[in-house]
């Protein structure tokens, strides 16, 4: 009986014998074949010379998908490792997985790789991939692992050895005089990676624990082509001009502090000043939908989060119990619990129903210091949760409604592009699976009735709950993680939520927990990255500097600045003595929207001279036309 083995397209080949992924690539086309890198047998993934004996599906993957990227990186991982070894015999390996944009490799030496040394290793690299060393897989039992292991010194292998059960079949990959415990797979040799730039060095504890011994970790990236190696330099390049830690320090938005603590962020004049302005938006948006405005506390006592779950499931990334009175108080990690008891300090009935709460709501979580991230990885923020409790009956209209706010309001920060996923039931999962299957089919449907495009992330879901992400993407492609639109099956249980239905009896509301900024902190970084510091008119802390010629003009300026004022603008005076080339140069640096020069001529005749951030000269004209321009911008 023939092998049929069907390829993505639905068709079939058939074949008398087994043969390799690999022969049946190069069968297809010999283009096909040079270009894969592992096959996805049955949903598995294997190793080109995986042997295909019985009926099957196979999905050939290239460095064009993801799979195939993780692949190639994985393997360059390995590659930069065995450069490592050959260069620096003592140092020890543990482990070197792919990234989203790369792969690292973590070593275990005292001191820190020099940029010297980082290109050395490079060189080494490319000489090993000129070598085509081939990647090739052993399978052996635990025993031989620890014993090949040991005897190589590699300390940090018989660690991740002695957590694998003793019945497990270990796999070796090895490539010239470099063995590595892995699962595989990997790309067929080394000559396969073409183009290899190591990016930088940095310290990293092993496992992520900083009781554990700090490691020597080295990021990288690679690619089979020069062009698209290039183009990631060059996106690594513009990627660092929009970072908003650089951003945050040469506009003065806001530092972070080791004295008053990694991760939390102190917030200085311009940054609060942006900050103000998106929570008042936010907080005017709510209102116009029928939202009620909460505030909770930033403590609760330790009972409300063992009802909660947070202590059984949360709690290494809760701050340690405070005694109050005898009691143990925990800072809070999430605002979920208080919404709820806020819903039930009172009888409901339906009648009442949606009830949307909704708070910026500051929450503190215990992130490893090896995570922190300027404003994206914090461990004080603030997050705009909502909590909209409703009926069965009321769902579809809910979710509906929640994303159309949601786009709107993403929209009014100038994004325009927008990823959006559905992530249903995983395995481990809490609530009834009818109430998953109603509250999944509400996202899909809204989702589809409002003609958005999405993808089905498959068991993505929390364990509490479907939900809706969107991420937004920037000018660079990349993408950010904005709002969350999350059913929540497992608190409402929890806190015995319930309401009054036409029936007279109790009945379990559903709830929906909803971020739509995330959290601002994380919103702020990434608004200043997709504008590259260039923010819109109405979110600028200072919309217009004053800029007279000679301290002559001062008076008038101070004028001006006050009338501005008084019709709502923000500005400021630079009553610096300093050429006006300078003031208009420091001014762009800022990147204030307008800048108004005063000087003897605008003075006499009541005037002044706008100019434009990045455009220039706007010509001379009076305050009301500057009025109605900035208006018409706002």
């Amino acid at each position: 009986m023939p092998i049929r083995i069907t390829l993505p397209d639905g068709s079939i080949k058939e074949y008398d014998q087994p043969v390799s992924a690999l022969q049946v690539a190069t069968e297809i086309s010999p283009r096909l074949a040079e270009a894969a890198l592992c096959a996805e047998i049955d949903g598995n993934l294997y190793d080109l010379g995986q042997i295909l004996d019985k009926d099957a599906s196979l999905v050939l993957h290239t460095f064009k998908t993801p799979v195939g990227k993780d692949i190639y990186w994985h393997s360059t991982a390995h590659l930069m490792a065995q450069a490592v070894k050959q260069l620096f015999p003592q140092v020890k390996v543990t482990i070197g997985p792919a990234i989203e944009q790369g792969f690292y490799y973590d070593f275990d030496r005292d001191e820190p790789f020099t940029e010297e040394e980082l290109a050395r290793i490079e060189e080494r690299m490319n000489e090993l991939s000129a070598q085509n060393l081939p990647y090739q897989r052993r399978e052996l039992s635990k025993d031989e692992a620890l014993d090949i292991f040991a005897k190589l010194g590699e300390d940090y292998k018989l660690e991740i050895l002695a957590g694998i059960p003793d019945t497990d079949i270990i796999s070796t990959y090895q490539q010239g005089d470099f063995l590595d415990l892995c699962r595989g797979p990997h790309i067929q040799h080394t000559g396969k990676i073409k183009f290899v730039k190591l990016l930088k060095s940095s310290g990293a504890y092993w496992r992520g624990d900083e009781k554990n011994k700090m490691l020597q970790r080295i990021y990288g990236i690679s690619f089979p082509t020069a062009k698209e190696l290039d183009e990631y330099l060059e996106f690594l390049k513009q990627a660092a001009l929009r970072d908003h830690r650089k951003l945050g320090k040469d506009l003065d938005l806001f530092s972070i502090n080791d004295e008053v603590g990694p991760g939390l962020v102190l917030w200085h004049p311009n940054g609060a000043m942006i900050r103000h302005l998106i929570e008042a938006y936010w907080k005017d948006e709510h209102l116009k939908r029928g939202y009620k405005l909460v505030y909770t506390p930033h403590v609760g006592r330790s009972n409300l989060w063992e009802t909660s779950g947070h202590l059984g499931f949360y709690k290494e990334n809760m701050y340690s119990a405070m005694d109050v009175e005898g009691q143990d108080y925990y800072i809070k990690p999430m605002n979920c619990p208080f919404h709820i008891a806020i819903y039930n300090t009172n009888l409901h009935s339906y009648r009442e129903l949606p009830i949307r709460l909704g708070e910026l709501g500051t929450v503190y979580r215990y992130e490893r210091s090896g995570v922190l991230h300027g404003l994206m990885r914090v461990r004080g923020f603030t997050q705009d949760d909502a909590h909209i409790i409703c009926t069965p009956e009321q769902l579809d209209e809910e979710v509906e409604k929640l994303i159309v706010f949601a786009l709107d309001m993403l929209k009014h920060f100038g994004f325009k592009e927008f990823l959006i996923y559905l992530s249903t039931m995983p395995d481990a999962a809490v609530g009834d699976p009818q109430d998953w299957d109603t509250a999944t089919e509400s996202l899909r449907q809204s989702l589809e009735k409002l003609g958005l495009a999405y993808e089905v992330d498959k068991g993505g879901g929390a364990f509490y709950g479907p939900k809706i992400d969107i991420k937004i993407k920037d000018a660079l492609g990349r993408a950010w993680q904005c709002t969350t639109i999350q059913f929540d099956f497992n608190e409402p249980t929890r806190f015995d939520m319930h309401y009054i239905g036409r029936d007279n009896a109790q009945h379990r509301p559903f709830m929906i927990h909803r971020a739509i900024l995330g959290s601002v902190e994380r919103f702020f970084a990434t608004l200043l990255e997709y504008h590259a510091g260039n923010l819109p008119l109405w979110l600028a802390p200072v919309q217009m500097m004053i800029l007279p010629i000679t301290e002559e003009q001062l008076p008038y300026a101070r004028s001006v600045e006050e009338k501005l004022r008084e019709r709502g603008f923000r500005c400021e005076v630079d009553p610096r003595h300093e050429k006006i080339g300078y003031k208009i140069r420091d001014a762009e640096l800022k990147k204030i929207p307008f800048m108004c020069v005063l000087g003897k001529k605008e003075e006499e005749n009541g005037t002044l001279t706008l100019r434009q951030h990045t455009v220039g000269d706007l010509g001379a004209m009076n305050l009301h036309g500057a009025v109605e321009k900035l208006r018409a911008l706002t």
